[in-house]
């Protein structure tokens, strides 16, 4: 009966079938053995048999493993050489998008009652959606993150990194003017965005005088960017089993979150309207003061200070946020509301 429907593993000798207990028990009962499904699953565990759900292990990485290996290598010799200078590295990704509201969060907590949330997760019955963006600092084990309640777009990751240098960045490095950034390949900051690159040199770049090296990680292998395993699962793990009802309880629970070799989170709250779609043109790249590496050009390069007013550049920027400079560093709570 089960002989067309098994599949097994090689190395274990573990084996299932695509067939339920149910279904077998009926047609054991139409030869004439009448047996109840339970007896089944006893008897297909004596076989060998194992109930199993789907595991995600085949690859589909568009790049061969040595050139991905010759980009983990470069990577790793870059984070060394700005570690050297005691220059900052950091760690940027978007976090998966969250529906804010009375609504069902995966995890346990303990606790004496069950927590009732919504039997239904309608986008149009949330209170907004929170799309976090993190900044994390490899030096000095600090996490940033940015909620944003309108697209992840390449400038809404600008704007983040700009405001998270101006209100911590600039004050835990004094000294430096260099910047390591890694990426992932894809997303709001992914490589073949040109808004991403423009944005990067006009909001950050020219407006603070900073030289800015980017290396992205290769397709099929955003979980070796450490702010994967260093921050966002580590927040993932702090708000489980709670329903996030309202954005300050989504900022709380990204500022609470603590491990124990010591990391620190901020929260911030972005409420501008970000522009999607936005189309840079091959002059407006052209202008760029951007200067692609040898090893791997497309996925590692470097954007360096132009020559620019460096002040009026600097306003339109706090005029984005809303803030001046004196009061986003005095914030206590280093909470920065966009308008």
């Amino acid at each position: 009966m089960l002989k067309y429907e098994t599949a097994g593993d090689p190395v274990s000798g573990l084996k299932w079938t695509r067939k339920t207990t149910a279904k077998i028990a009926e047609e054991l009962g139409n030869m004439g053995i009448r047996v109840s499904p339970k007896t089944v699953a006893k008897l297909l565990k004596e076989m060998g048999f194992s109930l199993r759900a789907n595991q995600k292990k085949l690859s589909r990485c568009s790049v061969s493993p040595q050139v991905r290996n010759e980009q983990f290598i470069y990577i790793a010799e870059q984070r060394q050489r700005f570690a050297d200078q005691r220059a900052i590295v950091i760690s940027i990704d978007t976090k998966k998008k969250e529906l804010v509201g009375n609504f069902k969060n995966d995890g346990q907590i303990w606790t004496r009652e069950t927590v009732a949330v919504d039997d239904h997760d309608f986008r149009s019955l949330a209170k907004g959606v929170a799309i976090p963006y993190g900044i994390y600092d490899v030096l000095a084990n600090a996490g940033s993150v940015f909620i944003g309640t309108s697209c992840d777009t390449a400038e809404f990751a600008v704007d983040c990194l700009a405001i998270w240098y101006v209100a911590e960045g600039r004050l835990r490095y004094p000294n430096t003017r260099e910047i390591l950034l890694l990426a992932d390949s894809g997303g709001s900051n992914g490589r073949t965005r040109r808004a991403w690159k423009y944005w990067l040199q006009k909001k950050f770049c020219n407006v603070f005088g900073l030289t800015v090296t980017v290396c992205h990680y290769p397709p099929g292998t955003s979980k070796w960017n450490p702010i994967e395993h260093r921050l966002f699962s580590q927040i993932s793990k702090n708000w489980a089993g709670h329903p996030l009802v309202s954005y300050e309880t989504v900022l709380n629970y990204i500022r609470t979150t603590t491990t124990k070799t010591g990391l620190t989170v901020s929260s911030y709250l972005n409420t501008a309207e970000y522009e999607k779609g936005q189309k840079i043109s091959d002059k407006q790249m052209k202008e760029l003061a951007l200067t692609k590496h040898s090893v791997q050009p497309k996925q590692n390069y470097t954007l360096a200070q132009q020559p620019v007013l460096l002040e009026r550049q600097y306003d339109v920027s706090c005029q984005r946020t809303g803030s001046a400079d004196g009061e986003l560093l005095s914030e206590q709570n280093r909470e920065v509301i966009f308008t």
